[in-house]
């Protein structure tokens, strides 16, 4: 799954798409995460023609009329990310699947490699931050919905990051779900906010996984979370090396 993200981008940076190239304010979020249920940069509208801006990071369904009922449904269920294959069976995501696709900003992501060392009464957790080659900046493939609280009028755009089954290298590292965010080139990204797709290029552009080949990680300290420099690389001597790709 994709529950923490990180979005670095210096001044100068800039988001191009099908010939339209935009230029990105400076951002440094080395580290986000999803359950702080706070704003994200997404990117929505046509490769032609697109806006960037921020949107909550939780699909919120309309049918959800304040802020209440939304804090008590995060008890029962999560909608940071949004299951590839059932994109087009779920009655809260279909909506969004047919009509509201957007792209989320990333420059890499985090997850879990679990590992039982010699002697250890059980796996242990070890997190990895996850990029990809020369390629500072990419996009995720996501789904918002406008969503209006009832009680205060306030309106905003709510989203998810759309998740598919891992490549060959994200395997090794999300190697209990076996999950990765579905992560789109530059033309799949373009073809992403496509207005006209139908539901069968949907579900192949929702379900691509990123060529292997082009995602590189390392190891970070277990308390990235709270530390200072979350992105600060550490070596674990009892966790044996990714199979090369």
């Amino acid at each position: 799954m994709c529950y923490f993200n990180s979005l670095v981008a210096p001044k100068g940076a800039a988001i191009n798409l099908a010939g339209t190239t935009k230029q990105l304010e400076p951002i440094n979020r080395p580290l986000q995460s999803g359950f702080s249920y706070s704003n994200w940069p997404i990117i929505k509208g046509t490769a032609q023609n697109f806006t960037i801006g921020n949107a909550h990071w939780e699909l919120i369904a309309p049918w959800v009329k304040k802020t209440q009922e939304v804090q008590a449904g995060r008890e029962k269920f999560n909608t940071l990310n949004a299951t590839a294959e059932r994109l087009l069976e779920s009655k809260l995501y279909k909506p969004a699947a047919l009509n509201n696709r957007c792209l989320v900003l990333s420059s890499g992501f985090y997850e879990w490699r679990h590992f039982k060392p010699a002697g250890a009464k059980k796996e242990i957790a070890y997190p990895y931050f996850i990029t990809l080659k020369e390629q500072p900046l990419f996009f995720m493939a996501g789904i918002y919905q406008p969503w209006t609280d009832k009680e205060t009028g306030e309106t905003m755009d709510t989203f998810s990051i759309v998740t598919t089954k891992a490549n060959a290298f994200m395997e090794q590292i999300h190697n209990k779900k076996k999950r990765m965010p579905t992560i789109l080139t530059e033309t799949q990204a373009s073809d992403w906010l496509n207005p006209s797709l139908s539901e069968s290029e949907i579900m192949e552009l929702a379900s691509s996984a990123c060529d292997a080949s082009y995602m590189n990680a390392y190891t970070i300290d277990k308390s990235f979370r709270t530390a200072s420099d979350p992105l600060e690389q550490f070596e674990y001597e009892e966790l044996p090396p990714l199979n090369s790709i």
